[in-house]
């Protein structure tokens, strides 16, 4: 038998993976929710503002998977991996033995550790069953505080101002979006937001959050800054789902560690998705990628591995968010504080409100290392070309780069 723990995209698409590619014994997908495997960013996209309806974020339809003889088991965790026994306990009762074993765990939000923090209206966004509650609880003229402007807060904050919400974005960092894109790019999500009217309280503590009988009323910062808010929607972060692997005694560190196959240290165990710290081709290092497309393209990845297939994960990171007007593709891997410029072609200024159409490049030392494409499309394919070659050591003329009339397609060869 094998078995896929983590009724994920990353999950279903390997199980589908593993039919188109053969392979006809027993297969097996364990997912903790009660509902099929379904796509995420839709919960803090076009399902959250209202455009998308739920049944648009599932990867498969239901009768697909007992038409390709995949057993869906939901609603139970996973709690204990034997690896020498080849066993996997659910709930602490019942064992499924197996031959391959996939994990696809993905990841948990980090919660909030403050006073306050268990009051009624505080809202966290990683499953379908957390989206449609935030969804029903997004009411105009309502008072919405977002702890955490990375990408899901900002996409919250977005959707809510759409549902005609006033915002308040609190953050530790001096920008929203800074540790993932630095200050150059980071300001341009700023000015977008308070152009939509979102307030920022930038570099800012929450201490606690107060409530009347038992419901949120306000957030207080450590400066004592008093904020009135119905609604907490936190994004402070995740951490990947390694708890099954540890049991194990599986290397974990900030993920399942893997080699560039995706297969674990034990070769019968492999892992992909948020949970897999990955032995990057394309970076030369373990990296860990908590996007979509890594889950798209990493569970049919580690299937084809199971199946004794050569694989060589190399795949560029890629992202995308979309914010009121503003459409973003990100494609490369950027440490923080990585690189030593960013090379922009276009203005990124916001006028008028409108958001603005240019493409960025963070460099370091005349290489591309990513990527980002605003309201500019059909170029996916070219930044990618030149985040592979400057990871491999190419050089771009920047100021050819920062150059509109000079096609990209002629920078990367």
């Amino acid at each position: 038998m094998y078995l896929i723990v983590g009724a994920s995209l990353a999950g279903a698409k390997a199980a589908q993976t593993l039919r188109e590619e053969g392979y006809t014994g027993r297969l097996v997908l364990v997912g903790e929710e009660t509902v099929r495997p379904y796509e995420r960013p839709p919960l803090s996209k076009g399902y959250l503002v209202g455009k998308e309806p739920r049944e648009k974020a599932f990867v498969h339809d239901a009768e697909w998977y007992q038409e390709h003889d995949v057993e869906l088991i939901l609603g139970r965790r996973a709690t204990h991996l034997d690896t020498a026994a080849h066993t996997v306990t659910l709930d602490g009762v019942d064992e499924l033995r197996y031959e391959k074993l996939l994990l696809a765990t993905g990841s948990r939000v980090r919660t909030l550790d403050v006073a306050g923090a268990d009051a009624h209206g505080i809202r966290y966004l990683r499953t379908m069953d957390e989206a449609e509650a935030l969804l029903d609880a997004l009411r105009p003229g309502g008072n919405v505080v977002v702890v955490g402007a990375g990408w899901i807060g900002l996409e919250v904050a977005a959707a809510a101002r759409e549902h005609g919400c006033t915002v308040t974005v609190v953050e530790t960092a001096p920008l929203p979006l800074h540790n993932v894109l630095g200050h150059e790019v980071a300001a341009v999500f700023r000015a977008l937001h308070e152009a939509r009217g979102v307030r920022f309280h930038l570099e800012a503590e929450l201490r606690e959050i107060g409530a009347v009988s038992g419901d949120v009323s306000n957030v207080v910062l450590e400066d004592n800054t008093e904020i009135p808010a119905d609604l907490v929607a936190v994004g402070v972060g995740i951490r990947p789902a390694t708890e099954l692997a540890e049991t194990a005694g599986l290397a974990v560190d900030d993920g399942v560690l893997t080699d560039a196959s995706l297969r674990t240290a034990d070769p019968d165990v492999y892992a992909c998705g948020d949970v897999a710290r990955f032995l990057s081709p394309l970076v030369g290092e373990r990296i860990r990628v908590e996007h979509w497309s890594n889950a798209l393209n990493g569970g049919p990845a580690a299937a084809r591995s199971m199946l004794g297939q050569p694989v060589s994960y190399d795949r560029v990171p890629y992202f995308f968010t979309d914010q009121y007007d503003l459409g973003m593709e990100y494609a490369g891997w950027v440490p923080p504080r990585g690189y030593d410029r960013v090379v922009f072609r276009g203005d990124p200024s916001i006028v008028d409100g409108k958001a603005p159409e240019f493409v960025a490049f963070w460099t370091k030392q005349g290489r591309v290392l990513a990527g980002m494409n605003v309201n500019v499309w059909d170029v996916q394919d070219q930044i990618q070309a030149l985040v592979r070659a400057g990871y491999a050591g190419g050089t771009v003329d920047l100021d050819r780069l920062a150059d509109p009339s000079v096609p990209l397609e002629s920078l990367a060869g």
